[in-house]
């Protein structure tokens, strides 16, 4: 039988004993149960669109084996390359994003995305690896010219060098304010979660921490006073009448599955419009049970705790902040589809992530995971 010796000296064998085997793997599994999960799912949308039961599937194909070479090939690049494609990444999300102003494409009366290819490309979804690693960076680069107080270091504000906080904040300020405007207050205040998380990771005062509430409480105000869909599904969720058809069929679907699964019985899961997407846990635990939904989800909380567990190991700070953004990002989208799908919280819209159909998701969520493979292996043999 071949077995790999970590004595010879070669990129494979470095990669196999270098990468975190536990994290990678729990990923494929994901994946996997993502193609069983959207084929369940998606032929009920499918059917509605008056398609074959795997319309979903044969669309969703190329972004899998996409996001599969993504995973592999960049969890084999080092920390320049990492860097190199992150910026790649983030220009590219930022050229995109003004698009989504200037000639947006609507689905579902949301002006996120944009059409690229024959395909349609949410900038704000796809950048979330780039911002990540960038603002790890920026923060690792920070911490070395000014040390550990860069919140209240004069120099971290000058503006004559653009290593400064007087550039970065207005920047990241235009980035969610567009995001905002799509209308998309779900994504606006996940970017500023994750944006919260890596700068108290850096180590923003807990006093501080409160004051960035603030912002999202503003988006809040502004979002219900002024976008209808929130207005509706707030009041909604405060009062328990008007437009509550989702969720109530995605806690009824849940319920309809027991604990072992409702098989064929599974007949509820039919009325959620966002079956394969927002609300695609409801369908798993009607179709599968309870039990199984609850398996999936120590799955997921086991790969936040790898992420977590990797950052506070972390030699390098850069691999810290980029860790700890990884997983901010993970555990705050798993909260908020969850949420959703369980009536604790009004409907963002929020995919799960790895599970839920959708390119753009897959897709970054594949390069950041590959990207922060492969600073981690090379962090663990510095």
């Amino acid at each position: 039988m071949f077995k790999i010796n970590r004595t010879e000296d070669s990129k494979l064998t470095s990669w196999y004993f270098g990468t975190d085997r536990k994290l990678l793997g729990c990923v494929l599994i994901l994946i996997l149960l993502s193609i069983v999960f959207v084929v369940s799912a998606g032929s009920i949308k499918a059917e509605h669109l008056g398609q074959p039961w795997y319309y979903f599937l044969m669309k969703s194909i190329p972004f899998y084996l996409t996001g599969l070479l993504l995973l592999f090939g960049t969890s084999f690049l080092n920390k320049k390359q990492v860097l190199l494609l992150a910026g790649i990444n983030l220009l590219f999300g930022l050229a995109l994003l003004p698009i989504t102003v200037i000639a947006p494409h609507e689905i579902n009366n949301s002006a996120r995305f944009v059409s690229f290819g024959g395909f349609n490309i949410m900038p704000a979804d796809v950048m979330k690896p780039g911002f990540i690693i960038m603002t790890a960076y920026f923060l690792s680069r920070m911490k070395e010219a000014y040390g550990d107080n860069i919140f209240f270091n004069k120099e971290a504000w000058n503006p004559k060098t653009w290593l400064s906080w007087t550039y970065y904040l207005p920047a990241f300020a235009i980035i969610v304010a567009i995001i905002f405007n799509h209308p998309d207050f779900g994504t606006s205040v996940l970017y500023l979660g994750v944006f919260t998380a890596m700068i108290f990771i850096a180590g923003l005062p807990w006093r501080l921490v409160p004051i960035l509430a603030g912002p999202a409480a503003l988006m809040g105000v502004v979002a219900f006073m002024t976008f209808g869909h929130v207005h509706r599904r707030i009041m909604a969720f405060l009062t328990g009448t008007g437009d509550t058809y989702q969720v109530d069929y995605s806690t009824e679907s849940i319920r309809n599955g027991g604990l072992m699964g409702a098989g064929d019985e599974a007949f509820v899961k039919q009325y959620l419009p966002d079956v394969h997407t927002d609300f695609i846990f409801a369908a798993i635990a009607e179709d599968l049970g309870a039990i199984m939904a609850c398996g999936l989800l120590v799955l997921l909380f086991f790969v936040l705790r790898r992420l977590i567990i990797t950052a506070t190991n972390a030699r390098d700070r850069f691999v810290l902040y980029a860790t700890g953004g990884a997983a901010a990002l993970f555990g705050i989208q798993i909260c908020f589809n969850m949420m959703t799908t369980l009536n604790i919280f009004a409907p963002k819209g929020m995919t799960l992530p790895f599970i839920s159909y959708g390119g753009s998701s897959l897709l970054a969520y594949c390069l950041l995971f590959g990207m922060i493979l492969a600073i981690v292996r090379e962090d663990k043999w510095k």
